[in-house]
């Protein structure tokens, strides 16, 4: 079983690979709000309160890296060679010897003078996926999914802007395969982002928030909208037509709030759902059945699995 690092309203905290309870208190982010999460061989990586930047080496402890007052940092996608930012207004921000620059060519994607919020407010970089073949795919809420094919150098434009995209996801072994949660149901790309389709059978709405592959699985969150009443998790196998079945062995039949964008984690077989009332849930097998491993916990924002 591998630990898990939950990212909550009011601090860190983990599960150890024993599935033991969740300890918090971890340093530099007791009582932050952390965000979002990043996990590989190099560590941790966790974004906090919207500004700064961390990193935990294996065995070390928590170093800040960088912090910003210019943009509202939204979201993080770390690998051993490129650690990236997304910020509100829709921007996206290179890591760069601990000093965050800011990368224009995110700009310069044509039809970007189209992206918007239904509230009018700003749009923003939601999430980001780099597939195995080492395209960068880039969720702009609400502005589609701009995808680079020269490493953020320039940016073309995928998925219609109006698919509202939620969460972009890239298959951890298959090169082609990206997924995305959005309010037109799961939408799915078998080359890499140049065509996509959308999936709903069997699902009691078609507004997504959250995705993840679990082995031979996909999971998505679902739920009647913005305001997530009557939310649930679903599960489709990645091979063969998508026919969703809702994951209910140890889960509420139904969720109040959205089971939210980086708030779904799998690794292998394990799979992880934080939700906004401090519930943590796992399971390992692929969805099928789940068990409450924490509640009580500050309103989670983000969960990870550590590399192994």
């Amino acid at each position: 079983m591998a630990g898990l690092v939950v990212g909550t309203a009011k601090g860190l905290y983990e599960l150890e690979r024993d599935g033991s309870e969740p300890r918090g208190g971890a340093g530099a982010l007791e009582g932050r709000q952390v965000i979002a999460l990043s996990t590989g061989p190099g560590g941790v990586w966790a974004l906090a309160d919207g500004d700064t930047v961390l990193h935990r080496a294996p065995g070390g402890a928590w170093t800040e890296l960088a912090s910003t007052g210019e943009y509202e940092l939204t979201c993080l996608l770390a690998a051993p060679d490129l650690v990236l930012l997304g910020a509100e207004p829709a921007r996206l921000l290179r890591l760069e010897d601990d000093q965050l620059e800011w990368v224009g060519s995110l700009d310069g994607t044509p039809g970007h003078e189209t992206w918007h919020t239904p509230w009018g407010g700003p749009p923003a970089v939601r999430s980001m996926a780099r597939d195995q073949a080492g395209r960068l795919h880039v969720n702009v809420h609400v502005g589609g999914i701009p995808r680079s094919l020269d490493g953020g150098v320039s940016f073309q434009p995928t998925i219609e802007v109006d698919a509202d995209v939620h969460q972009v996801l890239a298959h951890p072994e298959l090169p082609d395969v990206v997924l995305a949660a959005t309010a037109a149901g799961l939408a799915r790309s078998d080359d890499g982002g140049t065509h996509w389709r959308f999936e709903h059978q069997g699902m009691h709405a078609r507004y997504c928030r959250a995705v993840a592959v679990a082995g031979e699985q996909i999971l998505v969150s679902v739920s009647t909208g913005p305001a997530g009443r009557r939310a649930a998790l679903y599960r489709t196998p990645i091979d063969g037509p998508a026919s969703f079945e809702r994951c209910t062995a140890g889960l509420p039949e139904w969720f109040d709030g959205n089971l939210d964008t980086g708030c779904l984690a799998a690794h292998g077989e394990q799979a992880a759902l934080g939700t906004a009332d401090g519930s943590l849930f796992r399971s390992g097998d692929a969805g099928a059945t789940w068990t409450r491993a924490a509640e009580g916990l500050p309103a989670v924002r983000a969960v990870a699995f550590s590399a192994a």
